[in-house]
């Protein structure tokens, strides 16, 4: 595990570089006119307890546009007679804090190797904003993440001063642009799709590690610990959201989070954990054995999912819509239980939205966006109608079904009961066929059988 480790830090893909930020803003910038300015604020810091602080994760458009990762920090984007000019406001230098907290690039740090035109600190923020807001007519911005920066521009937009009447200065209207960078965030660039590869690798070899750990007596906690250990020790900043770690029953809850319980013999575990790198997320669930073998009523179930999957992730190519997957796994997974006995409606009953039987065990979507955000931005159906799918975009493929002995609602099938199995990848489309960048995650049951409980 180590030594695949130590492989893939020296396989690291470069970082996104500073002509591509600059291209990600142009593009940005192609949508506004002169008098619009954008401004960009970073998420705040998250107090975890008294003093101190959860790890410090910025706001996803601040990284797309500019990539600055550092607490406090403020983008801006106005015109001028040079054209559409760059503004970073960070944190100064300041050599107290920094003994205490870290080092700090400060504004010089800022003006080299990233892309933006100036850059000054945040504690001149205000009177800078000001100078800003006085000049432009529209502003775009996301509210509610600063509440300073939210009242600044309120303050302007409401101002009603003799400059204002003489001259015209100052805003009019506001804008979130975020449906705006959703859309250039949505279809990935080849430098954005290694990172991306990236983590879906380290991810991969995460998860091969956690089913070699494991055997009959092991805690749920034990396994998230192998997972989020590699992706700790594989280079990259952790996960990329909270692991889902459940054995048995445990694995029939969508986002089961305790991950306390203890693994017995016989049960299934489903583990739901990705890797983020560089703000940028992987996303793979995977479910397996306990002691190694799966018993015939499991292989039913977990080769039924495997179908399911295989086939939507056939339906990942440009031009068909994109709930494409999500319709053909509906369709293998009822079929399936169809014939397993499990539904004694016709195809098209227990295809049914409101009344048809396989809700009762497939009860979320086949997948999701996925990018700087693990559910990442993109509107899935404009003007009413489902997109289609075009080169570049990444989207999960994770059917799954799910028998809760536990649940009043339904009367669990015997031979399944407590039995959840759910298996998921990263897809990206391109122009030949689908490619799944978690391909190196294994998922038949010859292979995970092979795998589980093995050594190292």
């Amino acid at each position: 595990m180590y030594d695949a480790a130590l492989k893939l830090v020296g396989s690291q893909p470069e970082p996104i570089s500073v002509e591509e930020y600059a291209r990600r803003v142009n593009r940005l910038t192609a949508q506004l006119r002169p008098g619009d300015l954008l401004v960009i604020p970073s998420s705040p810091s998250a107090v975890h307890s008294n003093d101190v602080h959860y790890p410090y994760r910025t706001q996803s458009d601040m990284l797309y546009l500019v990539g600055w990762d550092e607490p406090e920090a403020v983008l801006t984007v106005h015109h001028s007679d040079d054209g559409w000019i760059r503004t970073l406001f960070v944190q100064p230098k300041d050599t107290l804090k920094e003994i205490w907290e870290g080092r700090r690039p400060g504004v010089e740090g800022a003006l080299k190797g990233w892309s933006v035109d100036a850059a000054h600190s945040c504690d001149d923020m205000e009177e800078k904003m000001n100078e800003l807001l006085s000049s432009s007519k529209r502003v775009l911005m996301r509210t509610g993440i600063r509440s300073d920066l939210d009242s600044l521009v309120m303050q302007s937009l409401e101002r009603r001063d003799r400059a204002r009447q003489h001259f015209g200065t100052g805003p009019t209207s506001m804008e979130d642009p975020s449906a705006r960078i959703a859309e250039l965030r949505l279809r990935k660039s080849p430098a954005e799709i290694e990172q991306m590869r990236f983590a879906s690798d380290v991810s991969s070899i995460a998860h091969v590690a956690a089913m070699r750990n494991t055997k009959p007596g092991r805690m749920e906690y034990q396994l998230q610990a192998t997972i989020e250990g590699f992706f700790a020790y594989a280079g990259t900043s952790g996960w990329a959201y909270p692991s889902i770690v459940g054995c048995g029953d445990n694995a029939t809850v969508l986002h089961y989070h305790q991950n306390n319980d203890v693994c017995e013999d016989g049960e299934v575990i489903l583990i739901d954990a990705g890797a983020e790198y560089r703000g940028y997320a992987a996303d793979i669930t995977r479910s397996w054995p306990i002691n190694g073998r799966f018993s015939e009523a499991q292989k039913e179930i977990y080769q039924l999912v495997l179908d399911a999957q295989l086939a939507a992730i056939d339906k990942c190519r440009p031009g068909l819509p994109y709930n494409a997957p999500h319709d053909e796994a509906r369709r293998v997974l009822a079929e399936g239980l169809i014939d397993l006995g499990v539904i004694e409606q016709t195809l098209d009953e227990a295809l049914d939205l409101e009344t048809g039987d396989l809700r009762k065990w497939y009860m979320h979507n086949t997948g999701h966006w996925i990018g700087l955000d693990v559910h990442d931005v993109g509107t899935y159906k404009p003007n009413g109608e489902p997109r289609l799918l075009e080169e570049g975009m990444v989207l999960t493929v994770e059917p799954g079904l799910y028998f809760g002995a536990w649940r009043p609602d339904v009367d669990c099938p015997e031979r399944y009961a407590n039995l959840g199995i759910r298996i998921e990848d990263d897809v990206l489309v391109t122009a030949n066929n689908p490619d799944v960048l978690t391909a190196a995650c294994p998922k038949t049951v010859e292979e995970i059988e092979n795998i589980t409980g093995k050594p190292f």
